[in-house]
Formats: structure tokens, sequence, C-alpha cells
């Protein structure tokens, strides 16, 4: 699995719904160019601004949402992925959408 290190402990894994939540989703933020030009280009979006999605997904998750997952970039995922955190409030409207139990 390219990505994220296999940890047991780590809910993300075996979850990937805030990565397949919007097409507007995850958007560029604070990033510098320095921070955008480590993304490959084949993840990001037409207007350079935020990751290429396919449907509501963003291209760089890999896995099935649920199950088993992980991040093609998770080294230099944008800083909107480093801020979602499992059981905020944008991971508990990602996993009610995907009909997964809310974590607490």
């Amino acid at each position: 699995m390219q990505g994220i290190a296999a940890d047991n402990q780590n809910p993300c894994q075996a979850c990937g719904a805030c990565c397949s939540y919007s097409q507007n989703w995850p958007r560029f933020t604070t990033e510098d160019d320095a921070a955008l030009d480590l993304i490959p280009e084949q993840f990001i979006n037409e207007r350079l601004s935020g990751m290429r999605c396919d449907g509501d997904r963003c291209s760089a998750l890999s896995g099935k949402v649920g199950e088993t997952t992980s991040c093609l970039v998770y080294p230099v995922r944008p800083e909107v992925c480093r801020t979602c955190m499992p059981g905020d409030v944008e991971c508990a409207m990602a996993r009610k959408r995907h009909g997964l139990p809310v974590l607490a």
C-alpha cells in the first residue's frame, strides 16, 4: 500500500470518507507554491485550486471507502487534509454520508 504507513490504530486507513465527500474538496488554501509543486500534477485539478476528483472522490485516494484506504500523496497532502482529524465535525459529516458510524 502506498501513502500512509500501515497502522492499525489509525481509523483513517479503514475509512477515506473525508476524501470522497465532495468534488470541491480538498481545496488549496494556505499552501505556498513550493508545497504545491510537490504534489504530482496528475492529482491537481484543471483550475489549480485543489485536488482533482473523480466524481466526489479525490484522485489520490486509493482503496475502498469504509474498508481499507490510503493517500497516494500523503507526505505532501494539502493543508486542509492535514487539519481534518478523526472524529471532528468534517469527519463525522463525511462518515454519515457514507453510512459509516461516527467516531467518538
